[in-house]
């Protein structure tokens, strides 16, 4: 593809990290407004990832890209970065996602167990913390999911807002009473990649962590297990949280399945109010039409817990409000 494509300082960025002759092929982005471009010279290949719309996410992701690498994790080498005009040249980790991989009939099985043995040599690292690294804290949680009043009750009361807030309030300190770690936020199977010349959790190539807060170990699982995306059977979720407790005996089994089931009602509702957003404000119906349905019915099922029958009452009140 001609280089009339990218702009001129994104010219001047490739040809001062070697790279100006390189072919270039734009590749499908995620939801964000990232624009990723696969590079080819010498036959070498590159990622360019152009985050100039996006510009707060490029340090963050940097930051958390370099520590997973210290921690013996793969995620991708950063080859040139100009980080003030959002710009990053990482390596290419091929397109085998285990989202691909799971469409094209790979055996499900061994790539959610390579994706929880991540998890669990992640949640194990002393280090898996970055010093200072923000903390999603329940007030935090909450200011993210009142998202949903705004797109998906648009005209709900005063009195529905302010209950939505006092329910989640009194659940959400719950799901902190497992231990933290590193919480990559968007852990799941499209941000996966399977790169097998590597051997143990290395396997797995990490993607997409910029978003990366401290917070309780049970959000990562509930964003794998319970995908937005795509459906994962309920024998393979109970067969992964299983692998994943087998590593941890001096877990508080209560606390866990309670935590997980209010971190999951969390991002259900959460991911809900975004796919709304994208349909309604960005034109990006494709969410919302695919997966919407999947990801209400996840939510309704997290919502049995005991623990979230203030939060069910108040879906149950105030649901027909958002058609």
């Amino acid at each position: 593809m001609a280089h009339t494509t990218l702009t001129d300082k994104t010219r001047a960025f490739l040809g001062s990290a070697g790279w100006s002759a390189a072919a270039i092929e734009p590749l499908t982005g995620d939801a964000s407004t990232r624009k990723y471009f696969r590079l080819r010279q010498n036959q070498q290949s590159a990622i360019l990832m152009n985050a100039a719309q996006a510009l707060t996410s490029v340090a963050p992701f940097v930051r958390i890209d370099e520590h997973l690498a210290e921690l013996g994790f793969s995620a991708p080498a950063i080859l040139a970065r100009d980080e003030t005009k959002g710009l990053l040249l990482l390596e290419d980790f091929g397109d085998a996602t285990f989202a691909r991989l799971l469409d094209g009939g790979a055996e499900p099985g061994k790539l959610y167990a390579l994706a929880i043995d991540v998890l669990i040599a992640l949640h194990q690292h002393p280090q898996a913390v970055p010093d200072g690294l923000r903390a999603y804290h329940p007030e935090k949680m909450l200011a993210d999911i009142e998202l949903f009043l705004d797109w998906c009750t648009p005209g709900i009361s005063e009195t529905g807002r302010s209950e939505f807030q006092q329910a989640w309030r009194d659940v959400l300190p719950v799901a902190h009473r497992v231990p933290v770690s590193l919480l990559l936020r968007d852990y799941h199977v499209a941000n996966l990649m399977l790169l097998p010349d590597r051997t143990g959790v290395r396997q797995a190539g990490l993607l997409d962590f910029q978003d990366a807060y401290q917070g309780p170990v049970t959000y990562d699982l509930a964003s794998l297990l319970q995908d937005a995306r795509r459906e994962v059977p309920e024998a393979l979720q109970g067969k992964n949280i299983a692998r994943y407790l087998a590593q941890f005996p001096a877990l508080d089994r209560h606390a866990f399945e309670t935590s997980l089931a209010i971190l999951a009602a969390l991002r259900h509702t959460r991911v809900l109010a975004i796919f709304k957003r994208l349909s309604r404000h960005e034109g990006k119906p494709d969410y919302e039409q695919l997966h919407s349905a999947r990801v209400e019915r996840l939510l309704q099922t997290a919502l049995r817990h005991p623990m979230l029958g203030r939060v069910k009452n108040w879906f149950d009140e105030y649901g027909g409000e958002r058609k």
